[in-house]
């Protein structure tokens, strides 16, 4: 799957297959219907939960505190209900007619007994936000379902992302990713650099992100383009990089490669929700690896209960 299909239709990069209710974009059909909420909003995006239009009042407040909680962070929450009988139930029925309703539940592919939830806010928040309670009905309804593995690779990340506090592109992994071949040109092209994917690949185990690698730079010329691209001079690149940008002249390879997270994959197996109990260097209470230090002096007191002692030469 694509980077750009993962944002679509999941709202995040790292999607749970093991079940659909795929994201929808819902602003051509929400909007100028008098709804400020929607009319003014970045982005209005919508799932389709089977078999639950049959929820209460109390289910669908509670739904409504839940996105307004500090983590997910909304303002509130649209529900339509599409009825078995073939009628349509909205919180919003002040502005939307029936024949709007079914408007956005054709759109939504919902059928009579269905449940449409839909927010509305900044586009990158409601993304979120909207990946989130994708996430937790699949886990209120028992979708997630912990003896069922759906593996993904996903592809053709964005080699750069807008750093707004610092206005100027960054590499959204690290400068030493290889953009794909056929994009190269456009590192040209400061209006371009939103389009320029990067060969690089993450695999996916239920929503958990188990492994990312990417291919290489391995051309001079292009590793300078892109010491450039992220706004960095000649000699800043040589006085940094230079070991690297010579190692290049004398025919670096094509390479490339991953870095697996083998204790989250034995997680994800053990079915733990936390990876602790299965890291060989475990964080202490503080977050903290002991190991991190090592090796370091060690204080008399715990040379004499090893009955040890150090004879320096």
């Amino acid at each position: 799957m694509t980077w750009d299909d993962a944002m679509k239709y999941y709202g995040n990069d790292k999607p749970d297959i093991r079940f659909e209710m795929k994201l929808v974009d819902l602003g051509e059909s929400t909007r100028g219907n008098s709804f400020k909420v929607f009319d003014d909003a970045e982005l209005v995006v919508g799932i389709n939960v089977s078999g639950c239009s049959e929820y209460t009042r109390k289910q669908t407040d509670e739904l409504t505190e839940w996105v307004k909680r500090p983590q997910i962070g909304m303002n509130g929450l649209v529900y339509i209900k599409y009825n078995t009988d073939g009628s349509l139930k909205s919180s919003v029925d002040k502005f939307f007619n029936e024949q709007a309703l079914k408007l956005i539940a054709d759109q939504c592919q919902s059928q009579p007994g269905d449940l449409i939830l839909i927010l509305a806010g900044k586009e990158e928040r409601t993304r979120k936000a909207m990946s989130e309670l994708r996430l937790e009905m699949g886990e209120r309804l028992g979708f997630r379902d912990k003896d069922v593995y759906k593996p993904l690779w996903v592809i053709d990340f964005p080699l750069f992302e807008y750093a707004e506090e610092e206005n100027r592109w960054v590499a959204r992994h690290h400068p030493f990713t290889a953009p794909k071949p056929e994009h190269i040109h456009l590192m040209d092209d400061l209006s371009q650099y939103a389009k320029i994917k990067a060969n690089a690949y993450d695999i996916v185990l239920n929503g958990t992100e188990i492994g990312g690698g990417s291919i290489r730079i391995f051309q001079r010329d292009l590793q300078e383009k892109m010491f450039a691209a992220l706004g960095m001079s000649k000699e800043e690149a040589d006085h940094k990089f230079g070991f690297l940008l010579g190692a290049f002249e004398y025919g670096a390879p094509p390479h490339g490669g991953i870095a697996f997270g083998f204790d989250r994959f034995c997680s994800l197996l053990g079915g733990s929700e936390t990876i602790r109990d299965f890291i060989a260097f475990p964080k202490n209470n503080s977050g903290r690896d002991v190991m991190l230090d090592a090796p370091s002096s060690i204080d008399q007191v715990q040379l004499d209960e090893l009955a040890l002692s150090l004879v320096k030469k």
